[in-house]
């Protein structure tokens, strides 16, 4: 029998046997731990040679170590090219977030300008990315200065605000009537078909140009049209075209920086401290600083400059529009090679990645590795200044309960059934006396017939603080139960049997508001006024509706179920096929007869029986 070193997986894991197939393609592998949740995603030129990788030696970084430790399973994606595995990869760790992989934080909610794909296209700001063939300027993550921009435009190009889709047909039969920004020529009105298409598109290809900082084809439209209306008298329309200039002028000034060779690049620097790093990013167009973006990493301990380098350009480079031709970065990338050929896919032609050494382009560098220790420093400062404050109304708790530490992080429980019918729980997490709604958790009691509050409450302390132990999930400063002396004490009891004793727990009964405490048969002398006794309310009354509302959603499918029950001929997987399609049983009476019977497995006999049965 082979003896594996201390730190690997179980011998009994399904990974061993997984790590003998592994097939020698370029691809995307999952770790999985026991309970089944992705943990890791990464990427290789050769699976078979990278995910082995991880099993041979002593891993020389502590998060690695604690990686593979707890690997259970692997699961593999062969891709057809390394350069869609590392696109796969990046839209995969977006997607599971997994907990070993670096986090590149707010990722997903970085804002973007979208130019929507339409006869009279539209141009606003959106945080959702839809691939029907808009154009994407971003990701852009000063929102107060994109707004600016986008409000520059606004006031240069006649660009429609209306939500409408304007097509022939719409034009034609007059659907969409004239808005107020027509008559203060804030638009051409294409509803009306006042702007022919050609002359619109042009319209947004100068808006195109001046997003990628080039100004200077709106400058000479803005001056042609000025001269044109100036000398056929028309002069309103010339100082309309004067003061358009002016704001374009205005805005490209405000772009001190310029360099000597007018070119487009992007230049990308990175600082670190601990497991936090900040990436910056300065936009050179037309040898002008147009912009500049600031992203936050977490969990960086383990990782190298070159690997969050990489991540943060496919994060930046995979749903924009324009990629500059050369991209200065601060060392060299991991699989270097790899990310080039990708951002020439996504281009369209050849980009380079330059780790500058000398002149003016390592200034530009300089400058970009100024911002983001600056950045990265402010995020530190502000984490700090996060840690240290602690709620006024927490405080008062932990000063009436007489708490070692103060309780920032407070789970609540209630339970709810219907005369012991459907009986389900809740746990809300309350952090800083606000709703941290991503650690609330459901619960459907399992072991428990009748109406028994005290084993229901033992039966859920049980499954959540043995999870608690089992995955070294954060603990609690501060447990609070729904209910009086008699579910305290079962809650209790359960900590005490699972070696969690030493976490605060407390109940508040819901007639008198009065608190309670292990040990103690009567109630605190608190009062209901207080602000201590003002959020365990809060807590309680959130933990009640959280409840309440998990046990209407099941009582309300059984009862659509049992509706459905009575008629011959449907079973189980018919039900479900029909709840998950028409929602309600009010739906399915509603519905015809055609459109039951196209529910895949219901025939017309059936439809005709199921209609019958509700009508």
């Amino acid at each position: 029998m082979t003896t594996r070193r201390p730190g690997l997986p179980a011998d009994d894991a399904p990974v061993w046997e997984k790590l003998k197939r592994l097939p020698v393609s370029p691809g995307v592998y999952f770790y999985k731990n026991q309970q089944g949740k992705i943990i890791y995603i990464g990427k290789a030129k050769v699976l078979r040679n990278r995910v082995r990788s991880y099993f041979v030696g002593t891993p020389d970084r502590p998060k690695t170590a604690m990686l593979v430790a707890r690997i259970w399973d692997l699961e593999t994606i062969v891709t057809r090219s390394d350069v869609d595995a590392l696109l796969t990869e990046a839209n995969l760790i977006k997607e599971h977030r997994p907990k070993y992989n670096v986090d590149l934080r707010d990722d997903r909610s970085f804002p973007y300008i979208r130019i929507t794909k339409e006869d009279f296209p539209q141009v606003f700001v959106t945080r959702d990315i839809i691939k029907d063939g808009s154009i994407y300027y971003g990701p852009y993550t000063n929102v107060k200065s994109l707004r600016a921009s986008l409000a520059v435009i606004r006031n240069i190009f006649t660009i429609r605000s209306c939500k409408y889709t304007i097509t022939d047909d719409a034009i034609a039969k007059n659907k969409i009537q004239l808005c107020l920004d027509y008559h203060i020529k804030r638009c051409d009105g294409p509803c009306q078909g006042l702007i022919q298409k050609a002359d619109y598109r042009e319209m947004i290809d100068r808006v195109e140009s001046f997003l990628k900082g080039d100004t200077g084809p709106v400058e000479s439209w803005l001056e042609q049209h000025m001269q044109e209306s100036s000398q056929s008298l028309a002069f309103e329309d010339a100082a309309r075209f004067r003061d358009q200039l002016t704001a374009v002028r205005t805005y490209a000034a405000k772009q001190r920086l310029k360099t000597s060779d007018f070119y487009d690049r992007d230049v990308i620097a990175l600082a670190r401290q601990e497991n936090l790093a900040a990436g910056m990013l300065l936009r050179i167009r037309s040898g002008k600083l147009i912009g500049k973006e600031h992203f936050f990493f977490k969990n960086t301990d383990d990782q190298e400059n070159g690997a969050l380098v990489g991540q943060l350009m496919t994060n930046l480079y995979t749903d924009t529009i324009y990629i500059p031709k050369e991209i200065l970065v601060p060392c060299e990338v991991e699989d270097q090679d790899i990310v080039e050929k990708w951002l020439a896919v996504q281009a369209g032609y050849k980009v380079s990645l330059h780790l500058p050494k000398i002149g003016e382009k390592r200034d530009l560098q300089q400058l970009a590795e100024r911002n983001a220790e600056l950045m990265l420093a402010e995020l530190i400062a502000q984490q700090k200044l996060k840690v240290e404050f602690i709620p006024k109304m927490v405080r008062a708790l932990q000063d009436d309960l007489q708490l070692p530490a103060a309780p920032r992080r407070i789970d609540g429980f209630d339970i709810s059934h219907l005369g012991g019918t459907e009986t389900v729980a809740s746990m809300v997490c309350f952090m800083d006396a606000k709703p941290a709604k991503k650690e609330y958790r459901k619960f459907q009691i399992k072991t428990v017939e009748g109406i028994d509050d005290f084993a229901s409450m033992r039966e859920v302390i049980h499954r959540r603080y043995s999870r608690v132990k089992a995955e070294a999930l954060s603990e609690p400063d501060l447990i609070l139960i729904d209910g009086g002396k008699g579910q305290l004490s079962a809650a209790k009891g359960v900590l005490d049997q699972l070696g969690l004793s030493h976490i605060p727990i407390l109940g508040l009964a819901k007639r008198l508001e009065e608190v309670f405490l292990p040990g103690n048969s009567d109630a605190l002398n608190l009062p209901k006024t207080s602000p201590s006794v003002i959020l365990l309310r809060r807590i309680r009354d959130e933990a009640h509706r959280f409840a309440i509302t998990f046990q209407r959603k099941r009582r309300g499918k059984r009862m659509v179920m049992s509706a459905l029950d009575t008629i011959e001929g449907i079973g189980p997987k018919r039900r479900l096929a029909l709840i998950q399609h028409f929602q309600s049983v009010t739906r399915i009476k509603n519905a015809t007869v055609e459109e039951i019977e196209a529910i895949p497995g219901i025939s017309h006999a059936q439809a005709e029986r199921i209609k019958n049965a509700l009508a």
